[in-house]
């Protein structure tokens, strides 16, 4: 799986697609409905364009959508796509087609907080020292990573890290998101975005605790402290960096349209 994700997301990056309104309509002259999961880049995607869709909890619910065919297609992210459509995955009779975006992945802390900082101090020394490439090399997304400038934590008056120290956990808001934010088989969360989100708790001294989260109400969660942080393969859009404090970019990712293969 991670050699057939590296190997799609490179073909996908070369490529270059930008096929805005392809698939837009059935054979039948009727509008295709696309599954997308509430509050997410590809909901927004869909409303830009003037698809017909429904929203749904979840990433992993718009291709069982697609998969049961109560949906026509789905618009998820092509990392996602990667790891779970095609042969050898958990939807092998998925693809997908069309790529409506480019953009990228950060992370969101509240409005403010200078653990953003800390992250980006803690990315930009696991670039330089060529352990962030390993991880993402782990879980075959390495063609996808963010060179990381160095960066230098500045710490605000009032601290969000201080505060996090002083609980000693590091609260993470995720979904299910393979290849970011998933469970082995002991229930134990792992994936890119977990393994580095677990790396900067361990930095901080405090432990990672994962909760999964309605992606739709991230910010009103994070705003009243349930969760820290917000890692799951969160695009970089401007609604969000308006509301939340985001780190520099990390990955690369676009949004791609998933169909029944034919």
């Amino acid at each position: 799986m991670k050699k057939k994700l590296a190997m799609l997301l490179s073909m996908t990056m070369m490529m270059g697609l930008a096929l805005s309104g392809c698939g837009s309509a059935k054979t039948d002259g009727k509008a295709m409905v696309y599954a997308v999961e509430a509050g997410s880049a590809g909901e927004e995607t869909a409303r830009e364009k003037n698809f017909q869709y429904n929203s749904v909890a979840s990433q992993a619910d718009a291709l069982m959508e697609v998969a049961s065919g109560t949906s026509d297609a789905a618009i998820i992210d092509l990392l996602m796509a990667g790891a779970m459509i095609g042969e050898g995955t958990s939807y092998p009779d998925l693809t997908y087609t069309d790529k409506l975006t480019t953009e990228e992945y950060g992370v969101g802390c509240r409005k403010g907080s200078d653990l953003a900082s800390y992250i980006n101090a803690v990315l930009a020394e696991s670039y330089a020292d060529g352990s962030l490439q390993e991880t993402a090399e782990k879980y075959g997304v390495q063609e996808s990573l963010v060179e990381q400038a160095a960066c230098e934590y500045s710490a605000a008056a009032e601290s969000d890290v201080a505060y996090i120290q002083g609980k000693g956990t590091l609260i993470v808001g995720i979904t299910e998101f393979a290849p970011m934010d998933y469970q082995d088989e002991s229930g134990q969360w792992i994936g890119f975005d977990a393994d580095m989100a677990r790396k900067v708790a361990e930095k901080l001294g405090v432990e990672a605790q994962f909760v999964v989260i309605d992606w739709d109400n991230k910010i009103m969660e994070l705003n009243s402290k349930s969760l820290d942080v917000v890692w799951n393969g969160m695009t970089l859009t401007e609604d969000v960096k308006a509301a939340m404090e985001c780190t520099n970019a990390y990955c690369n990712n676009a949004q791609v349209v998933v169909v029944p293969a034919k």
